[in-house]
């Protein structure tokens, strides 16, 4: 692992101490990422068309795409937040958080929440600010908007609900913190009436109503000698098919959650930076070398896995959209692979640029993000 790559860029630092001992590491680490291997001639398997396309501002890190029906937010690194309709491809909104963000988009399709890099969560309505309020510390998680109310979890592991129409502060909940906090989009989701979160390498399952706990669930548990090799966030999307939560731990283990019960299903190791896709039969994932797997749901038992074709590749997160898989590339382009065997079944090139932020899916359509800021709306033919 090129600790450069994902430490020095990656954690937020909260102690001077800290900063140097990463600092120290990473310019030991001077090993280059090896080179992404040619990709072979793109052969469609299944066909895909582009069905509309627009442009926001640049997405300059990944900004988690929101969804809710066939509506999408998304949002620009400058503060542009833009409310669209995924099976038409119209503009239905746009907006301004008035500064750069931190953390990409929540809503429940009405209200919208973002968090800028002065750590202030900004609430959004048809395109207006309804307010803004400061927060204890950066977040980098994007809000959850629930039951008109916004829940956010702060890079100080805080976990705090507030009134999504006045902009109250409801409630806010402080848990020791590791040293360290990956400085990538983590884990907050509602499952029924249950807040969950990820605190650590732990899924939390949190009361929406005053914050108290439930449960907690490891996914992985931290290790080593020093905070970088204790450093188990999970980060990135998760698959949950009913009450099954399957998540990722920074470069340790892949595993799922029976949310209702609180209780562990199964926990396998894995090396990769970004979250998971599935569908009810199988967990996908991109490790840090390029290769796919597929998990099965169930026992955590390997299905498959494609480690040749992809080789050295940054890889988004896989979207699982009926028999195939869509993962977006730093390269710029756009994979679709079998949710079968992993083998290759089309290969898009949306604008050139790379693309960082997992493909969604949306009014039966994938909706990938470029770096550039072009959206654009694919379906298969």
């Amino acid at each position: 692992m090129n600790l450069k790559r994902y430490l020095a860029s990656a954690p937020v630092f909260r102690a001077a101490a800290i900063s140097l001992l990463i600092a120290a590491l990473a310019a030991c680490s001077g090993t280059p990422r090896p080179k992404p291997v040619p990709l072979a001639p793109s052969v469609a398997v299944l066909g895909v068309k582009q069905a509309w396309s627009f442009k926001i501002p640049a997405v300059e890190f990944p900004l988690s795409i929101n969804v809710t029906g066939d509506q999408v937010a998304v949002a620009a690194s400058d503060g542009t937040v833009v409310g669209f309709d995924a099976r038409a491809g119209k503009e239905l909104w746009r907006a301004s958080a008035g500064a750069p963000l931190a953390a990409g988009v929540g809503s429940d399709g009405s209200l919208v929440a973002v968090v800028t890099k002065n750590s202030e969560l900004v609430a959004i309505e048809n395109g207006k600010v309804l307010w803004k309020q400061r927060l204890t510390a950066q977040t980098y998680t994007p809000p959850l908007v629930a039951g008109r109310r916004i829940f956010v979890q702060a890079a100080d592991r805080t976990t705090s609900a507030w009134d999504g129409q006045s902009g109250r502060r409801l409630w806010a909940q402080q848990r020791q913190a590791e040293a360290l906090v990956l400085k990538k989009p983590g884990v907050l989701m509602a499952v029924g009436d249950t807040l969950v979160t990820g605190v650590g390498g732990r899924l939390v399952g949190i009361n929406p109503a005053n914050g108290s706990s439930r449960w907690e669930v490891p996914i992985a548990a931290p290790r080593g000698t020093n905070d970088v090799e204790r450093l188990v966030d999970l980060t990135g999307a998760v698959s949950r098919v009913g009450d099954n939560i399957c998540a990722r731990a920074y470069f340790a283990n892949v595993g799922c959650v029976d949310a209702a019960r609180g209780q562990l299903v199964w926990t396998k190791a894995a090396v990769g930076a970004d979250g998971l896709g599935g569908d009810p039969s199988l967990v996908y994932g991109t490790e840090d070398n390029g290769t796919v797997i597929a998990w099965r749901r169930s026992d955590g038992e390997k299905a498959w896995s494609q480690a040749d074709f992809l080789k050295n590749h940054v890889l988004t997160a896989p979207l699982a959209v009926g028999r195939a898989l869509v993962i977006g590339d730093e390269t710029g382009m756009l994979h679709v692979l079998s949710s079968v065997d992993g083998k290759p079944l089309n290969r898009l090139t949306p604008d050139g640029s790379p693309i960082t932020v997992t493909p969604v899916f949306a009014g039966n359509t994938v909706v990938v993000v470029t770096r550039n800021g072009s959206v654009f709306g694919y379906r298969p033919e």
